[in-house]
This record gives structure tokens, sequence and C-alpha cells, in this order.
């Protein structure tokens, strides 16, 4: 989000949340039969400001069919940050987002870091050093240490709706839409609730894209080239390690007869 549209954004999605009377913070797990109408006019107007070109949304996730190997203990330890930094430094595209001839600012609300304070210290200092990335450096994007800051969910109506666009997408990528409860031939009235919710979700992502068919279990193309990945107003990036090796264990057909998640958001 550019930051002329900051105040604008907040306040139209505050304010859809309080005229739907969602007084709590607004979760994807949440989401029950009586407040999917409620999650669905919301999403609604988070996409309406994506179509406006006021906020851009990325949705990284890897397969657990393709494996990482020959890592160290240490790249295993600290893998949830080095991926958080991979997609900092690719998903959104920064090196195009800037001018030359000027200096553009990244601001980043992290939302809690689940780790020491040390390793998250020096996680935003690997971030910072982006800076210094030829490409940055060239379109003048600069990240500061002063421009990062850990938040809480409840406090960003923001993170509020990417929370639930998230959760949509793990939801059907893990195929929850199938679940029944045990001992039962029908789905739950919640996860038929979240369903709808996600079908809505996947319809707005259609419409932004003028109505054409999304793939979300892949990584959104790139007709116009590398620069989409600032320009689009909604992608998915499917991370593959470079040097992975394919587990079968976790084919589609495998972990249907295991019943285990294949997709990791």
């Amino acid at each position: 989000m550019e930051s002329i549209h900051q105040q604008e954004v907040i306040a139209r999605l505050a304010s859809t949340q309080q005229r739907l009377n969602l007084l709590g913070e607004i979760k994807w797990q949440k989401i029950t039969e009586p407040y999917a109408q409620k999650y669905i006019e919301f999403i609604s107007t988070v996409f309406e400001l994506i179509r406006e070109g006021k906020l851009k949304i990325r949705i990284m996730f890897t397969q657990n069919y393709f494996s990482a190997h020959r890592l160290t203990e240490r790249q295993r330890e600290d893998g949830f940050f080095l991926l958080y930094y991979q997609f900092i430094k690719h998903a959104f595209g920064l090196r195009y987002a800037g001018r030359a001839q000027e200096k553009t600012g990244v601001r980043i609300y992290f939302d809690k870091l689940p780790d020491t304070a040390e390793k998250c210290a020096a996680f935003k200092g690997f971030v910072t050093g982006l800076s210094h990335n030829s490409d940055f450096r060239r379109a003048g994007v600069q990240i500061r240490q002063e421009q990062m800051a850990e938040v809480d969910s409840k406090e960003h109506v923001i993170l509020q709706g990417l929370d639930v666009v998230l959760g949509a997408m793990q939801f059907r990528l893990n195929d929850k839409h199938k679940e029944k409860p045990e001992g039962s031939r029908t789905r739950g009235k919640r996860t038929i609730a979240k369903e709808r919710v996600y079908k809505h979700i996947l319809s707005e992502i259609c419409n932004t894209y003028d109505g054409k068919r999304f793939n979300i279990g892949i990584s959104t193309g790139m007709p116009g080239g590398r620069p989409d990945l600032w320009l689009n107003p909604y992608r998915h990036w499917l991370f593959k390690p470079t040097d992975g090796a394919i587990r079968p264990e976790f084919s589609k057909s495998a972990a249907r007869k295991a019943k285990s998640p294949a997709i990791t958001t």
C-alpha cells in the first residue's frame, strides 16, 4: 500500500467493520454460518480497494511435495525467517516500485514474529540490508530499521483482512472444504460457511483479473514481465526450492489417503 492511500484504506475497512457490527478481531478461524455474509461483505471492501489500486496482496506458500534438502541444521532452524526474507525481497517486486531519480522508503509491519528478540533483531538487520542490494539501489528503494515494527493484528484492520484471504487459501489448498466431523456423512455447518466465503474471495480475485480464471495453486504468471510483480493487484507465489527433492508421500493421492495437509502458507 502506498502511503498516500493509508488513511483512506484504514478508514474504509474500519467503517465496513463497524457497519457490520464485527466488534472483535476479524479472523478466518472465527467464521461461522451466522457470520459468513458479514465476512463476505467485509472482503468485498478489501477487493474494492485492491481494484482501485490502493491495496495489493501477495500470498506465498510451499508444497511439502517439493522439499529442500542438503540444508544445514542452522538453515532448518531459521527456515521461517529465510522464507520471510525471500518473500519481502521478491514477492512485491519492490525493485520495480521506486523511481531512480528519487528515494522511495518502505515501511514494513510484521505480525508478531514467533522467536526470540535476538533472532528477530538479526532478521530485521538482514531486511534492512536489502537497501544495499544493487537492484534496490538502482530503483532508489530504501528500508530503514526505524520503518519496521511488529504489530498486533487486533489493532490493524488491514492485517485482519489479510488473515481472512490467507486463511481461505490455506483452507482450500489443504482440502479442508471436504472435511466431515468424525462419524458424520455430511460436512459441518462451519465448513460449509467457510467454503462460501472462500468461493466469494475467489470470485473477487477473478473479477480483479477481468473475469479470467485464477489458479490459486500455482505462481501467478507475468505476461508483462517481472514488473508485474509490483504492478499486479493480487498474486500468488508457490515457492519451490532451487535444489529441491520430490517427496511422493506428499502427493495429492497420498495426502488423500493419509488425510494430511499438503500446503503450508
